[in-house]
């Protein structure tokens, strides 16, 4: 899954940080998910964050990324611009 996140009171990097990193690490220890920052990192109020999930069917891939997607659009620092997931079956 991948969410592009607009920060609008975001005017540093490190800001910037403060806002991204609690909730990349947030969703790896909530919900045991691959979690990172994937694109746009030297723009101030823009980030990509991509999370990934192994799961034994669907079904329970389905449920864990509905979680992480109520999670991330829990933060009223951030904008959701976009939430898109992929998906790769063996």
């Amino acid at each position: 899954m991948r969410f592009d996140l607009r920060l609008p009171g975001v005017s540093s990097l490190k800001e910037k940080r403060s806002v991204v990193r609690p909730l990349v690490e947030g969703a790896r220890r909530r919900f045991g998910v691959s979690a990172a920052e994937v694109a746009d990192h030297d723009l101030w109020q823009r980030a990509s964050v991509g999370v990934a999930v192994v799961a034994p069917d669907v079904g329970h891939a389905e449920t864990l990324l509905r979680r992480v997607e109520d999670f991330v659009w829990s933060h009223p620092e951030l904008e959701v611009v976009s939430a898109e997931r992929f998906w790769l079956e063996t």
